[in-house]
């Protein structure tokens, strides 16, 4: 494993700093003097974790915590190792159900520091799988919690987050903590390693894929869409032989490998591969800047199947192909005066946070949900149209007839054929679909409905977030 050594416990052998009991120790008379021996003891072992605490960095790691025989009783991860490892020696730690069990056995505490939360997240998991500690049991032993899976029988494997993972054909990694930081972490990981999400059958000797376009992530260079056959299935698996590499810790050994084949392929003069080398090594490098999961990491919406959510919207909006890409935007006021508007960006049905974008309305006075949507509309498409980017599979509008004709009426006058547009009515959640005077109207438990809506929320989530960053600033500059 990569990265410093755990920090060797500042505490002596049990057996040596045992104190004697104290002459005041509280307790029935019967107590025996081993008893108010290993008392005394817990109370000043809990005290030494606790002062322990306060020496650690305030950078991003994984922290252990141990017993009085130095045994690992549980491992956390951290973005700030004194403030998350010191937040169990707070009242309220010892008043939370989840840890009043186990909190006051707690008797020395060291820590791994990582570079970035990234690093941290794969640690954390790597170190429960090892060590097994009896208070994170539930993480190692339930496999409802999210792994991640890489197909490796497939001629272009794949990446997925799953709770139900295969026994054969995959490599496994986990159990993760959490599936939002885990989704969070693989779009970290696919700027450098450029890996597909996707769940297409992807075929060198079928000749269709030349064919076919790929999907934003290629555009951003997120993918190096082998659906496309734009790389080498040999090229494709040696990607995902160094994300391996990679998620087993062997971070430091990756890089010097890549160093060697940079300067391999620089002396050959290929130096068009030596410049892709150079610039994955420096997102290695960096990984510590773009590894805040905050900024990716993904709500958890346990209600919702994305797979079936998606197959349902090809059903019920009788489309030709399951969508990948959904795009839904939600307009929200300033005090009346100011407009602001939100997009967000979910692909295989979930959010896909590098692709969210907020406007500023400009060409609005007062409220004016339609005109504001016109605009927002006409300002993305435009700018797709003319970069030849793709546009999403399925454009939801948050409202009703009005709102969706506004939007229609931006691809009309901008001349742009629109992709699948639809918008949705939160009084009786209706769909509504141009030239359809009537609206449709699905189960309220219909996996499609269920996908639009949380399309829709987070859409409303973001743009109402935006709202408040400008609304405090403008109290702040009054």
């Amino acid at each position: 494993m990569d990265g410093p050594p755990i920090k060797p416990s500042e505490s002596k052998n049990a057996a040596e700093e045992r104190p004697e009991p104290a002459p005041d120790l509280e307790g029935p008379a019967d107590v025996s003097e081993d008893s108010a021996k290993d008392a005394t003891f817990e109370f000043k072992g809990h005290a030494h974790a606790a002062a322990k605490v306060k020496t650690f960095p305030q950078e991003p790691g994984v922290y252990l915590m141990k017993d009085a025989a130095g045994v690992v009783i549980y491992v956390g991860k951290a973005k700030n190792l004194r403030n998350r490892a010191g937040s169990y020696f707070l009242k309220a730690a010892a008043e939370d159900a989840r840890t009043a069990d186990w909190i006051g056995d707690i008797a020395d505490i060291d820590y791994v520091q990582c570079e970035s939360e990234v690093d941290a997240l794969l640690m954390e998991s790597r170190l429960i799988k090892d060590i097994q500690p009896r208070n994170n049991k539930d993480l190692k032993d339930d496999k409802t919690f999210p792994y991640l899976m890489i197909t490796t029988r497939e001629e272009f494997p794949r990446i997925e987050v799953t709770r139900e993972p295969k026994t054969s054909g995959v490599k496994l990694y986990g159990p993760f903590t959490s599936a939002g930081a885990l989704r969070g972490a693989i779009q970290v990981m696919q700027r450098i390693f450029k890996f597909r999400t996707c769940t297409l059958d992807i075929s060198e000797s079928d000749e269709k894929w030349k064919w076919f376009r790929p999907c934003l992530l290629a555009s951003i260079d997120q993918c190096t869409a082998p659906c496309n056959f734009r790389i080498s299935k040999e090229d494709y698996r040696r990607d995902i032989k160094r994300l391996q590499t990679f998620l087993e810790g062997g971070k430091t050994r990756l890089m010097n490998e890549m160093k060697a084949e940079m300067a391999a392929a620089s002396k050959e003069l290929d130096f068009e591969r030596a410049a892709v080398l150079r610039d994955e090594i420096k997102m290695l490098e960096r990984l510590s800047e773009r590894g805040e999961l905050d900024t990716h990491a993904q709500p958890e919406v346990f209600y919702i199947d994305p797979k079936k959510g998606l197959t349902g919207l090809k059903k019920v909006l009788q489309l030709s192909e399951t969508p990948r890409i959904i795009e839904g935007v939600d307009i929200a006021h300033l005090g009346g005066n100011e407009t602001v508007a939100s997009l967000v960006q979910f692909i295989d049905g979930l959010p896909f946070k590098p692709g969210y974008r907020r406007y500023k309305i400009q060409d609005v006075k007062g409220v004016d949900d339609f005109r504001s949507i016109y605009e927002v509309v006409s300002r993305r498409f435009r700018r797709l149209s003319d970069a030849g980017d793709p546009f999403p599979d399925i454009l939801l509008i948050d409202g009703g007839k009005g709102q969706l004709s506004a939007a229609m009426a931006a691809f009309r006058d901008q001349e742009i054929s629109p992709p699948t547009v639809i918008s949705l009515a939160k009084r009786d959640e209706e769909i509504f679909r141009p030239g359809n005077p009537e609206p449709l109207r699905l189960s309220k438990n219909a996996f499609a409905l269920r996908l639009l809506q949380y399309v829709r929320d987070e859409s409303h989530r973001f743009a109402q977030h935006y709202h408040h960053i400008l609304r405090n600033k403008s109290t702040f500059e009054r």
